[in-house]
């Protein structure tokens, strides 16, 4: 043991170096005070300026110090769930030495989060340096709550060094001492077996223990020596049988111990010739088996990548682990894999269905799934497993009570996961309440209060869903099977109604239940009072061509008839309602299809708007004075042809009559599309123009219905001009191709 001691000295030199950080601060304080006292004998002025700056300085940090625990508190206190506050808190506390505050803060954050294997390592080296080895059962409880969290290597060697260096049995080598080392040694070999990539380090460790316990043995003992090398060999034999990525190694240092023993081997080879022949097959299968799982290993272990690929590659070597059936491997890796990923809640769930599938129950099982809700307590499919899980194990009611009590005060992301989460209470307590034992019997007021509780937190979420039926549903059906209340039952529809009365499946269901009883009056009158409400979708009708069933099937001529005259008249004023509304939406349709004509038809009006208005005033004043000229030119021509006209005047009269007369009739037509009449002229036309053109032009605007091109009375040659009888005002820009 002192020779295992001294082997470890370079290690224990290191842990009192950081075990002390509080005292390493008063250390620098005082090497920096005796500094600053040489100083101020050589220098008093200086000293005397410098001492103030620092002092100046000094209180500056600690204001800023103060400022942001103050802040970082208050943040807390209204947002429990800042990760990075809990963190800063701590650190900024451990810098300043404020060990209650300090052990207060990390006691808080366990509750919420998980520590990461390094915070439970500092966390025990703090405690450690302010303790004497006489009280290390704090710190050893801290390691312990470090490992049962976690499957590191790292904290279980920390936690075997500390032992080791500073609990006074072991380090005195009684036999209590080196019995709790050995069980110690035993647990941390049990957990770390199977680690492939570090689980040698504690093999190591614990065979440099027993070699240890073997030199502070007398000689004369010849029996005791004997059975501490078989207990050493052992130890070496259940190594090299267990694959390790420093396989090779370990069988060196088998081998060169076996020549320290007297025995004949080549301890410079790594083969296995001299060993026995089973350690010899032992080995061969293990590295068999490394070699198979090396480049998985290589790919977890790789540095540089993200925490996506690393994720997907735990994936792929679970996937492998599981293709050869070995419940140990699978689990080990599993839980290398939550160190690496401890708020996944999608490998919790993985790891959760493979144990429910390999081990179904037990403390294993159970003590992931108490961590599973810890590290991911906002998904309720675990706390429902968990539910599940403790009742398979025969939990206590009061155990289980506490885990739901747990479940209801966290933050699921949808309504449902409640839902799920009170039913699946329900359903425990339904089925132990037959089979309660001894301390343990269960009243059924559990059930009723759970369901009370569920209804009045769900409730104003889940109005008119299915879900809160079926809550409703199964709550009367309890009450009446197990509880034999009746009037309880009813209470249950009623208060449901309340809340859902627009739902068809509620009223339903109660009368369904009325029915299973032969309570055919009670049925009738529910069917009364429901049968004038309005349902969604064809529930209205529905419900009164159920009433009409039930009175065919349950009631007398008279109770039939009496349903009839109730009925009819309500399936007559449905029916009315529903063609009233297919008949304004017919006329939504409509409206939506002649909606882009008149769209068509206002843009138009704008874009010509907005071509004169571009027009520059130069262009537009001589625009003006064209057609005046024109104007003139055409009155003058008038009064000079008037008694030549005077015919064709009466004849242009007739016609004009004709088109209006014309124009009348088309819109006293009872299709007509608008309600406005007039009639459009135009200028400027092309002389080639004809009707064809301009009917193709004009095809595009809404409401034309008639297109005529006026010709001069004496020539009988186009007079660039049209008009165009509308059935809406249109004010465009009309222009006619070329």
């Amino acid at each position: 043991m002192k020779l295992f001691l001294a082997k470890e000295e370079g290690k224990k030199s290191e842990a009192k170096e950081t075990r002390m950080d509080f005292e390493k601060s008063s250390v620098s304080i005082k090497d920096d005070t005796e500094m600053a006292d040489d100083d101020t004998a050589q220098n008093p002025e200086s000293s005397r300026k410098l001492s103030s700056d620092s002092d100046s300085s000094d209180s500056e940090d600690e204001a800023e110090q103060t400022q942001q625990l103050r802040a970082l508190e208050s943040d807390l206190s209204t947002n429990p769930s800042n990760y990075d506050a809990h963190i800063l808190y701590i650190k900024l506390l451990r810098r300043r030495g404020e060990i209650e505050k300090l052990r207060e803060a990390r006691e808080n954050m366990n509750v919420l989060f998980p520590l990461t294997p390094a915070m439970w390592v500092e966390w025990a080296k703090d405690e450690a340096s302010l303790l004497n080895d006489s009280d290390s059962e704090s710190v050893e409880k801290l390691y312990e709550r470090g490992i049962s969290e976690y499957l590191s290597i790292p904290l279980w060697r920390e936690y075997l060094n500390y032992v080791l260096q500073h609990d006074p049995k072991v380090c005195d080598s009684s036999v209590d001492g080196i019995s709790k080392a050995r069980n110690l040694f035993e647990r941390a070999v049990t957990a770390a077996a199977l680690h492939v990539a570090q689980g040698s380090q504690i093999w190591d460790a614990y065979t440099q223990f027993e070699q240890s316990i073997l030199l502070t043995i007398d000689q004369s003992d010849i029996q005791a020596k004997e059975n501490q090398v078989q207990r050493i060999r052992s130890i070496f034999h259940r190594q090299l049988s267990i694959p390790f990525a420093n396989m090779k190694s370990t069988l060196l240092s088998y081998k060169a111990w076996e020549v320290e023993q007297g025995n004949s081997l080549d301890a410079e080879s790594d083969n296995v010739d001299g060993i026995s022949s089973h350690v010899a097959s032992s080995y061969r299968k293990a590295e068999e088996m490394y070699n198979a799982r090396a480049h998985l290993e290589e790919h977890i272990t790789r540095q540089g990548i993200s925490e996506s690929e690393r994720y997907q590659h735990f994936m792929s070597y679970l996937d492998f682990e599981k293709s050869f059936g070995d419940p140990a491997r699978v689990q080990s890796l599993y839980e290398r894999a939550i160190t690496d990923f401890p708020v996944s809640s999608d490998l919790w769930l993985d790891y959760t269905r493979y144990l429910d599938k390999t081990l179904k129950a037990g403390n294993i099982v159970k003590d992931v799934y108490s961590r599973a809700t810890r590290k991911c307590p906002w998904v309720g499919e675990l706390w429902v497993r968990y539910l599940l899980c403790l009742e398979h194990g025969l939990a206590s009611e009061k155990e289980i009570s506490a885990a739901f009590e747990k479940s209801v005060q966290c933050t699921f992301s949808t309504l449902e996961e409640y839902l799920d989460l009170f039913l699946t209470r329900v359903d425990g307590l339904r089925r132990r309440l037959s089979s309660a034992r001894g301390d343990d019997v269960l009243n059924y007021s559990l059930i009723r209060e759970s369901f009370q509780q569920a209804t009045d937190y769900l409730s104003p979420h889940l109005k008119n869903t299915d879900g809160l039926l079926r809550l409703h549903a199964y709550w009367a059906c309890l009450e009446l099977k197990l509880n034999n209340n009746l009037t309880a039952a009813r209470g249950v529809w009623g208060s449901l109604l309340k809340t859902c009365g627009s739902m068809l499946e509620a009223w339903q269901g109660f009368i369904a239940m009325e029915i299973a009883l032969g309570h055919i009056n009670e049925a009738r009158a529910i069917y009364k009072r429901c049968y004038s409400k309005r349902f969604s979708g064809t529930g209205s009708e529905d419900i009164c061509h159920a009433w009409l069933r039930f009175e065919r099937e349950f009631g007398t001529l008279d109770d039939l008839d009496h349903a009839v005259q109730k009925v009819m008249p309500r399936l007559e004023e449905l029916q009315l309602f529903r063609l009233e509304q297919e008949s304004k939406s017919l006329t939504e349709v409509t409206n939506q299809r002649e909606r882009p004509l008149k769209k068509t038809a206002s843009e138009k009006r704008k874009l010509g708007s907005i071509a004169i208005d571009e027009q520059s005033p130069a262009k537009r004043q001589k625009s003006t004075q064209n057609q005046k000229k024109l104007h003139e030119k055409e009155n003058t021509r008038g009064l000079k042809l008037a008694e030549a006209n005077d015919g064709e005047e009466k004849k242009g009269k007739v016609e004009e009559q004709v088109n209006e007369q014309l124009v009348k009739d088309t819109y006293s037509s009872k299709t007509r599309l608008y309600t406005d009449q007039c009639t459009a002229f135009a200028s400027n036309l092309n002389i080639r123009a004809i009707d064809e053109d301009l009917k193709q032009f004009f095809s595009d605007v809404g409401g034309v219905t008639a297109i005529r091109i006026l010709h001069d009375k004496f020539t009988g040659k186009s007079r660039v001009s049209l008009s165009v009888s509308l059935s809406e005002f249109v004010y465009a820009d009309m222009h006619v191709p070329s």
